[in-house]
């Protein structure tokens, strides 16, 4: 497989490219609108033709470059069908595969965060998106977030994967780029060790988190794929 992972300073997200040896098909998990050239670049550089954007959930810290890699390059879309973004051309449901060359993707249903979000498991690793951070977890306290649901989906489709599955999360703040199983189990410091579903409830309640500067364009231009929405004036 061809790996390689993108980082994008002001919103700290990580973009992954993945690709077939064999086919040259690839996939883009997570993309951000101002680093397209670079994809695209990536992209020709190894000869691979791009099948599919995949998103873990409706973002609302930067917007995506689905819309625009599916006019250059004619990519496809792919959200669940419960994150809000009905320009996606392909909505999926928990359980389901994704066949790119040799690539198996399976679609674990991981909502919490928001109610639309998903990882994506292929072969040792998964990516987790906003749902499990480095250490941390994705904020449950807006777009139909709901702390012990992600408490829920965490242990049942993440922590339930063997301790050496590699995580890859959609953002770090502190340099770091990967992560395993068992050790967010053990020493996550929202949902480590014994920590109970009560436990979890409580410290999510009692973030006082900002209100995210970017939601106001990032959430309704990635409903629409990452077209950014202009509101006409009356």
């Amino acid at each position: 497989m061809i790996f390689k992972q993108f980082f994008e300073p002001e919103s700290s997200t990580y973009t992954y490219l993945l690709g077939c040896e064999e086919t040259r098909q690839a996939v883009m998990i997570d993309t951000v609108g101002s680093e397209v050239d670079k994809y695209v670049a990536a992209l020709q550089q190894h000869g691979l033709t791009l099948v599919f954007t995949l998103e873990t959930h409706v973002h609302a810290d930067h917007v995506t470059a689905a819309a625009t890699l599916r006019e250059r390059l004619g990519s496809k879309s792919v959200v669940h069908r419960d994150a809000g973004a009905q320009c996606g051309d392909v909505l999926v449901t928990d359980g389901v595969h994704l066949q790119v060359g040799t690539l198996d993707i399976e679609v674990r249903y991981t909502p919490g965060h928001t109610n639309g979000c998903v990882s994506y498991l292929v072969g040792d690793r998964i990516f987790t998106g906003d749902a499990l951070l480095i250490d941390g977890c994705g904020r449950t306290d807006f777009q139909q977030g709901n702390a012990g649901q992600l408490y829920d989906s965490i242990h049942a489709k993440i922590f339930s994967l063997p301790e050496d599955t590699l995580i890859y999360p959609g953002h770090d703040y502190h340099g770091r780029t990967v992560s395993t199983v068992g050790h967010e189990k053990r020493e996550n410091k929202r949902l480590g060790g014994q920590t109970s579903r009560a436990e979890f409830i409580n410290i999510m309640a009692n973030l006082k988190l900002a209100y995210p500067k970017q939601i106001d364009v990032a959430l309704p231009a990635n409903q629409a794929c990452g077209q950014v929405v202009i509101k006409q004036s009356a």
